[in-house]
């Protein structure tokens, strides 16, 4: 549509020129030019608004910082003046010529020789008037004198009309009263009817003026008189007049009219061709503005869609691709030139993503196995910050490792800065230890092992790995007590029985024979029965640890079983208050009956002589002493939303509490806190709940004391894990 605006706008303004510069004047046709001027400003109008936009939307791509817009506007604004200032010079001298010419046309020569052009004219045509009204009023006068011969004899009248036509040059020569009736006329009168002459004629007749009668012919004149000797009779005569010269007067008075007229509109006239020139100006400016455009955008759009296609490439779009311009000129070949880069770039880019998509994928499964094992795993650059940990490295340093990225490690666990410094210094070993590591109150063991990262030589980093062998170590002791123990109650149950046997003989068979110091022998041989019982009650004890019996799993009523343990407990520790807080109804679990009832046995045993050490110690520092208590709660979270799906039997005692330090190994055989402690209560309740896949949790209690949880939780109707001994729970934990 812009090319036919363009093109029509070059039509129209050529047409426009023509037909106001190279037709005739008296050719020319108003209505036409003005419909041509009509038409330049419809296509100016839609050309305008066509321009407008085109400018409007190359202004929006520059301020949206579209690829090319800044080269578009350049050339655009270039091309624009070079199309311009030619029609803007053309108009500008249209302009002046036409001041000019206007100037001249309207001079004081032109002027002064039209009017002498109109009066000539006029005097000439007075002439010919003033001789025709001269013969007019001949004939009528000699009509007029001869009236009474010519009334009497009517036929004279025909000859002397006649005789006057030739002799005066007149065509016609006729007599008409007053309705128009012909009386008489000269011969080869061609008047038959006198219908020409109106009633408003005949009154100015009667006036006695000589009255012109209006003609369709030009070149002829025609006259009515009224013959005052006759009776209701008008003379009327006709003479030709040359054509050529009342053409000539009639063009030199529509030319005077038509000066006169351009002369009083002057300004409007000077004006409107101003407006003209204007329309036809701003029209080809347009037409060349459009087709400045037209060449700014076919060179500046192949660039355009280069930079374009360069910018979605390095947003990393490689399919991008750009057309290849018909024309075969360097643009084309530029264009060719960058789609085979782009070709190139993106099977470079195809190799990368697959090579890239490989080594993601060794990643994610080196990161899926790191996550997976329960040693932590830290990558060291090597100046020893930290790139790449597992969560079991956070869960095992207890710090987020993660988060510590670029970070020292040792800067964070400041327990492996031995270690580290031996790795440094020796890097072409592995240096291994055994790492004490201290956290919230507790201590556990990591095996740590440091190994540097080569490649070609060349130190790349190190790789830090370390196990939690804290149970492990708990199990290697248990495992090496309980054959302790086997040892030792093996030994010393053999001679127990001979001693105690012996003793009591004596006592039976001497008490009464010995005379000097009876009561001396009597105490001895009780000593010896009560601590060869005390010994055998600790053997027992060795024994029980040595071989804890297979579980026995069954569903047991579980708060029936908390009940008898705590009523037996209430009944041997009178001084001490038992709460017992149990859920409604029955809680029934799967479970070995005696050995759980032996543990909370165990577990209250301990709290009940914790409770006295610390009312004793009141006592003896004078203090006063709260009242002992100890409570047990049981909590029932099977089958409710989330819930842990376990039973957990928590007992609270307001006793000396556990030791800080040491703690995690007071489920150990043989460490304890009181002076004839076996150590064997707390490794005891362990290996049962071990054996019931349960947890035992030592915490300290709000406000004082201790705070010991059994966490029981259902097992299989297959389950019945007895056969489990230190070793095999310690390989379960997966530290083996």
């Amino acid at each position: 549509m812009a090319y036919g605006l363009a093109a029509a706008a070059v039509v129209s303004c050529v047409a426009t020129a023509f037909m106001l510069v190279f037709r005739p004047a008296q050719t020319q046709n108003i209505e036409t030019i003005v419909a041509m001027i009509y038409l330049d400003g419809v296509i100016l109008l839609l050309l305008g608004m066509v321009v407008g936009q085109r400018l409007f939307s190359i202004w929006l791509d520059r301020r949206r910082g579209q690829a090319g817009s800044g080269l578009h506007v350049r050339m655009v604004t270039l091309f624009s003046l070079v199309a311009t200032a030619p029609a803007i010079l053309v108009a500008v001298m249209s302009a002046t010529f036409l001041h000019y010419g206007v100037q001249a046309w309207f001079n004081e020569r032109v002027s002064t020789a039209l009017e002498q052009s109109m009066g000539v004219a006029s005097a000439y045509l007075k002439e010919h008037r003033e001789n025709f009204g001269t013969d007019i009023l001949a004939v009528a006068n000699d009509l007029n004198i001869n009236s009474g011969i010519l009334t009497r004899e009517p036929w004279r009248l025909e000859p002397l009309l006649t005789f006057h036509t030739r002799s005066r040059g007149f065509t016609e020569a006729v007599m008409v009263d007053g309705t128009g009736k012909v009386i008489a006329q000269s011969e080869f009168s061609r008047l038959r009817e006198t219908e020409q002459i109106t009633p408003e004629l005949f009154q100015q007749a009667q006036a006695g003026k000589i009255t012109l009668i209006p003609l369709d012919e030009q070149d002829r004149i025609r006259a009515i008189y009224k013959l005052s000797r006759f009776v209701d009779a008008y003379l009327v005569l006709e003479r030709f007049v040359n054509p050529d010269v009342l053409n000539h007067i009639d063009t030199i008075q529509n030319a005077v009219r038509e000066y006169q007229r351009l002369q009083r509109e002057r300004g409007g006239l000077q004006v409107s061709f101003i407006l003209i020139f204007t329309v036809v100006s701003v029209l080809l400016l347009l037409a060349a503005v459009w087709t400045g455009l037209t060449v700014a955008t076919q060179l500046a759009e192949p660039v355009s869609r280069l930079i374009y296609a360069a910018e979605r490439i390095r947003d990393g779009d490689l399919t991008t691709t750009v057309d290849i311009p018909d024309a075969d000129d360097e643009l084309a070949s530029l264009s060719r030139a960058f789609n085979r880069m782009t070709a190139q770039i993106r099977g470079q880019q195809e190799g990368l993503i697959s090579a890239n998509r490989e080594l993601d994928e060794r990643r994610r499964f080196t990161e899926t196995v790191l996550a997976g094992v329960s040693a932590g795993v830290v990558g060291l650059d090597k100046d020893g910050r930290i790139n790449l940990p597992n969560r079991s490295a956070s869960v095992l340093v207890g710090e987020d490792l993660m988060r510590a990225k670029g970070r020292l490690l040792v800067d964070l666990v400041p327990e492996f800065a031995p270690l580290w410094s031996e790795a440094k210094r020796r890097p072409d070993r592995q240096q291994r230890s055994e790492v004490k590591l201290a956290r919230d109150g507790s201590e556990r063991t990591l095996l740590v092992r440091i190994a540097a990262e080569r490649l070609a030589g060349q130190l790349l980093g190190f790789v830090v790995t370390f196990d939690d062998v804290t149970e492990l170590l708990s199990a290697q002791r248990a495992a090496a007590w309980a054959d302790v123990a086997r040892r030792i109650a093996h030994e010393i149950k053999n001679p127990l029985t001979p001693i105690q046997l012996s003793a009591e003989r004596l006592k039976r068979k001497y008490q009464g024979e010995v005379t000097s110091d009876p009561e001396t022998f009597t105490t001895c041989t009780d000593t010896i029965i009560r601590q060869v019982e005390d010994i055998g009650r600790m053997v027992d004890e060795f024994s029980s640890f040595a071989r804890m019996p297979q579980p026995s799993i069954g569903r047991e009523n579980l708060s029936n079983l908390i009940r008898e343990v705590v009523i037996l407990e209430r009944s041997r520790t009178e001084d001490i208050t038992l709460d017992l807080s149990l859920p409604d109804g029955d809680m029934m679990l799967r479970c070995d009956r005696r050995q759980v009832s032996r543990a909370l046995t165990n577990i209250l045993k301990n709290a009940a002589e914790s409770v006295e050490s610390r009312v004793l110690q009141n006592k003896t520092d004078g203090g006063e002493s709260e009242p002992g208590r100890i409570s047990i709660t049981v909590t029932d979270s099977r089958g409710q939303d989330g819930g842990d799906e376990s039973v957990a039997v928590t007992v609270e005692d307001n006793g000396i509490g556990l030791p800080e330090a040491g703690r995690e190994r007071l489920t150990e055989p043989y460490v304890t806190t009181r002076s004839k402690g076996t150590g064997l209560g707390l490794a005891i309740v362990r290996k049962i709940m071990e054996d019931h896949q349960g947890d035992l949790r030592l915490e300290d209690r709000p406000g004082g004391g201790a705070r010991i949880s059994l966490v029981f939780r259902d097992l299989d109707e297959t389950a019945n894990d007895g056969d489990k001994d230190p070793m095999k729970v310690a390989t379960g934990l997966g530290l083996g």
